[in-house]
């Protein structure tokens, strides 16, 4: 199997400085065919030491995170963006980046998920990069997380790293509500197969990012899918932010 040898090369790595102090170079788990993937940092001590993802503290914020938001660890694939931990926690250097996004490239290929989830400000930069999305400045970085994003091949839901809690435990909340998004992501609309933007996507009427953005992905978020929720009557021209398309009305 292509991932098991990813893997096997993965643990086996010496590419960069890092093999030098690591214990253990750690390739991604989870799911193969996960609807979400999961792209952290990089591995902490309790990681490097026992070859496993997320079980130290952050590992612990996260399954309080994705309890919370009733979303499976099973059913996720969650790798990292540098595969050996960092000396005394620094920031990853970018020629480690350059050598190792290399997996992460491949595994994103194998795995093929349909959402991508960078946590944090390095994972989501690179991921930003890869797909040509506009990354904003330092100041309104923190703007992105919890946005879901489409560029022509992936959807791409940027979250804050579970370590935040860690740093900044006033963050909790937010954080909260950010990951609620992963449950929303795990299935489509349940409208959408009766939904007139089905129709108008099917029938080359309506962009993409609609269906993309809304009915298969922040469904919650769509004007639409909350006014059939509560029996309100709407017309078939409204798009999901709940303005009228004037073109669709009049076909």
């Amino acid at each position: 199997m292509e991932i098991k040898r990813l893997n096997e090369e993965i643990r086996a790595c010496n590419k960069c400085r890092l093999s030098e102090t690591r214990i253990n170079a750690l390739s991604g788990e989870g799911k193969l065919n996960a609807r979400l993937m999961l792209i952290a940092q990089a591995p902490g001590e309790n990681e490097d030491q026992e070859g496993i993802m997320f079980i130290g503290p952050s590992g612990k914020v996260l399954d309080e995170l994705l309890q919370i938001s009733c979303v499976d660890r099973k059913e996720l694939y969650m790798t990292n963006l540098v595969k050996c931990m960092l000396p005394k926690y620094r920031k990853p250097k970018q020629d480690e980046i350059d050598i190792c996004s290399g997996y992460l490239d491949r595994e994103i290929e194998l795995i093929d998920p349909k959402i991508l989830v960078p946590l944090g400000h390095y994972s989501t930069t690179y991921i930003f990069k890869k797909y040509n999305l506009l990354i904003p400045s330092k100041q309104d970085f923190y703007a992105l997380y919890g946005r879901l994003f489409l560029s022509t091949s992936r959807k791409i839901l940027p979250l804050q790293h579970p370590a935040a809690i860690l740093h900044r435990p006033e963050l909790k909340e937010v954080l909260i509500k950010n990951y609620h998004k992963l449950k929303i992501l795990s299935k489509d609309c349940k409208w959408y197969l009766v939904c007139p933007m089905k129709r108008f996507y099917e029938e080359g009427k309506l962009d993409r990012k609609w269906v993309g953005l809304y009915c298969k992905g922040d469904w919650e978020n769509c004007i639409r899918y909350q006014m059939e929720e509560t029996g309100e009557p709407h017309a078939d021209w409204m798009l999901p932010d709940g303005t009228i398309d004037e073109e669709l009305r009049n076909m």
